[in-house]
């Protein structure tokens, strides 16, 4: 078997919050890392080639690039683009069956996918067929997964992450664009327990089976660290912060009168009827450590932007 500084690893969606995280951690566990990216001179992409990652130009409807960007690569990462995309055209489908077409035709031996945790009951949702929850979302996901599982790598593993913590740090002004204002508006129910898991953790995962393919072949993993309710949410950044956070609970059609993403909308109408139900304890056999909100919010007190 390899050692970490033997192996090369490509990194599709560097840029990203969840590819950002998985690179920073490869190198940092001393894997050699090289990043797919469309421009070399960002700031992003510059600060990632300080950090000791070699940065490849691709194009995803360019086959001929993935396949230079693939070359001697021992393994890859792969991360969905932004799932609000796929209700208007079948670009996260189309971009990632590229990605995983040409892992097969340069001889990749192992290929780790991010999905989105409860894939795989999305046909027991309520109102499931009648186009309720932008299915297409949920079906995408799940033809890249099984698209994966069918391709033929030596190794594959998928991992399913639920809420990202980062939504309040990274992502705030998408998704909570009044936490600024000390507020947390959603349709979510102030009570409604929701899984979290940090990019951070999910980087760990991605690493662990880089480093150990036998293990985590055909591994399926569902990530959360632990369920939690707005108003727990709230409770703790006020604690770290020392400002006062408040939740309130809107109806559909307040939350539209805000201006909020019909998407979005959904997506909080669907904690309330659906959530992601991860098995949390089934996580402890793979002997990760997995952070808290409470000790993700310490380590970022910093950064909450809250007036």
């Amino acid at each position: 078997m390899k050692s970490n500084n033997q192996k090369l690893i490509l990194v599709v969606g560097a840029t990203g919050l969840q590819g950002g995280a998985v690179t920073n951690e490869a190198l940092k566990q001393g894997f050699n890392v090289r990043v797919l990216v469309r421009d070399k001179n960002t700031s992003k992409v510059q600060d990632l080639i300080q950090k000791g990652a070699e940065a490849v130009v691709g194009d995803f409807d360019d086959s001929s690039s993935l396949e230079n960007a693939m070359k001697n690569v021992d393994a890859v990462f792969s991360v969905p683009i932004s799932g609000i995309d796929t209700i208007e055209n079948d670009r996260e489908r189309r971009q990632a069956y590229a990605v995983i077409q040409s892992a097969i035709k340069s001889g990749v031996k192992q290929f780790v996918h991010t999905s989105v945790a409860a894939t795989s009951r999305y046909t027991e949702f309520p109102k499931w067929g009648t186009g309720y929850w932008f299915e297409k979302y949920w079906t995408d996901k799940w033809d890249i997964e099984e698209a994966v599982r069918s391709a033929g790598f030596s190794s594959w593993t998928i991992l399913k992450p639920a809420m990202i913590m980062e939504n309040f740090t990274e992502k705030v002004e998408l998704m909570y664009p009044d936490l600024r204002q000390g507020k947390i508006k959603t349709v979510t129910f102030a009570d409604t327990q929701i899984d979290y898991i940090s990019v951070k953790d999910l980087a760990v995962f991605v690493c662990a089976a880089f480093e150990n393919p036998e293990k985590f072949n055909e591994h399926n993993i569902e990530l959360a660290a632990e369920s939690l309710s707005y108003k727990d949410i709230a409770e703790i950044i006020s604690k770290v912060t020392g400002k006062e956070i408040e939740v309130s609970t809107l109806s559909i059609e307040e939350s539209k009168r805000e201006g909020t993403h019909p998407f979005s909308i959904l997506g909080q109408e669907w904690d309330n009827l659906v959530g992601y139900n991860v098995d949390i304890n089934l996580l402890k056999t793979y002997n990760v450590k997995l952070t808290s909100f409470k000790e993700f919010a310490k380590a970022n007190k910093n950064q909450f932007k809250i007036d």
